[in-house]
C-alpha cells in the first residue's frame, strides 16, 4: 500500500463526499446548468480523486481545494464535450438562438472563487454585489450589525481578488 506524501490520513472517499459532495454539486450545477450532467461530473470528480489519492499532498492544498481543482477540470471537459455536440432543430429555431458570448471558463473561475470563500463571506458578496442589498437591509434581516457585513464583504472581495489573480492565466491542474 502506498502512503501519501506528508500525510498520515488515508483519503476516505465516503468522508470526502460527505464533507464536500453538496458543495461540489452546487458548483457543477451552477457551471453547467444541467443537474444530471453535474451529478455525473461530481461522480467523475470523486473517481479521479480516488485514482489520484496517492498524489494528493496536503502540504500543497487542502483536500477541499484539491477536489475543487479536479471538479473544475471535469466540468471543463464536460463543457467542451457539450460544445462539440451538434444542436438539432429546424432552421427557424437555430437562427433564433444567439451565440453564447460569455466565456464559460470565466464563469467557472468566478464560481470556483466563490466556492473557496467561507459561507459568511460568500453570503455577504452575493447579497451585496449580486442581489444589490444594502448592509442595513442585511442587518435588519439577520440581526448581524451592518459594520460586520461591511467587514465580511471587504475581506471576501480581497480573498476573491487574491484567488482570481492566482488562477489568472493558469489552468490549475490537480496534483
Amino acid at each position: 500500500m502506498h502512503a501519501r506524501r506528508g500525510s498520515t490520513r488515508e483519503f476516505d472517499v465516503r468522508r470526502a463526499f460527505d464533507e464536500n459532495g453538496a458543495a461540489l454539486l452546487g458548483y457543477a450545477v451552477n457551471a453547467l446548468r444541467d443537474r444530471p450532467l453535474a451529478e455525473d461530473c461530481v461522480q467523475e470528480t470523486f473517481l479521479r480523486a480516488w485514482r489520484a489519492r496517492f498524489r494528493f499532498d496536503p502540504a500543497q492544498a487542502s483536500e477541499r481545494t484539491w477536489l475543487f481543482a479536479i471538479a473544475r477540470n471535469v466540468i471543463l471537459d464536460a463543457m467542451r464535450a457539450r460544445a462539440r455536440m451538434p444542436v438539432i432543430g429546424d432552421d427557424a429555431e437555430l437562427e433564433s438562438r444567439a451565440a453564447d458570448a460569455v466565456d464559460p471558463l470565466e464563469r467557472l473561475r468566478m464560481l470556483e472563487s466563490l466556492a473557496v470563500l467561507s459561507e459568511a463571506h460568500r453570503t455577504a458578496v452575493v447579497a451585496v454585489h449580486l442581489h444589490g442589498r444594502t448592509y442595513q437591509e442585511l442587518s435588519d434581516a439577520t440581526g448581524v450589525p451592518a459594520a460586520t457585513w461591511r467587514t465580511r464583504t471587504f475581506h471576501a472581495l480581497r480573498a476573491l481578488r487574491t484567488h482570481l489573480e492566482g488562477t489568472e492565466g493558469s489552468d490549475a491542474h490537480p496534483r
